[in-house]
């Protein structure tokens, strides 16, 4: 890995072994419709979406199409509140070094 890690300062991740070599990384952050929180917790994602993709171990797209890591972030609305999730999936010792590197960089940890 060569680019420096984005500073995470709203992300935490949960991971998920798949059992077949790969995995699932999840991180997700919430604040009500309107915050300004919401703009730097985009941000943030996109920036770990960036990196992310510098630090590929291949092809990105789905697993079932022939992709070795893909990145997704989607938002949610409910009661007033958005929620802005960040999925990332890929092989496991490479989503696992992306995650601790995110994590020295001053995130607030994997879960």
């Amino acid at each position: 890995m060569t680019a420096a890690a984005p500073r995470c300062t709203c992300l935490a991740f949960d991971a998920t072994d798949n059992g077949d070599g790969t995995g699932t990384w999840e991180a997700m952050a919430s604040a009500p419709a309107g915050d300004p929180m919401l703009q730097r917790i985009g941000q943030e994602m996109q920036a770990v979406e960036h990196w992310v993709a510098e630090q590929a171990p291949g092809h990105r797209g789905p697993q079932d199409e022939g992709g070795e890591w893909d990145a997704d972030i989607a938002a949610t609305h409910d009661g007033g509140w958005t929620t802005l999730t960040l999925t990332l999936t890929g092989p496991w010792a490479w989503g696992e070094a992306c995650v601790s590197a995110l994590q020295e960089a001053g995130g607030p940890g994997v879960a």
